[in-house]
């Protein structure tokens, strides 16, 4: 494995009314605003911020 994977989330809701868990998950994943994205390393920890907002993230494989 020479590559790490690596994944491209983008907010496409709102965070303005979430849960304080979910909005801390974006947080996390360095999402700030609505239609931002970040390169996130494709890991469990991060699979799982990202199942856990699913509804709010598109993501696709980088």
């Amino acid at each position: 494995m020479s590559a790490e994977k690596s994944l491209k989330v983008t907010l496409v809701k709102s965070l303005i009314g979430r849960l304080k868990s979910h909005q801390s998950c974006a947080y996390g994943l360095g999402i700030r605003k609505i239609h931002n994205s970040v390169i996130v390393t494709d890991t469990r920890e991060n699979r799982g911020m990202i199942n856990k907002i699913s509804y709010m993230v598109k993501v696709e494989e980088v």
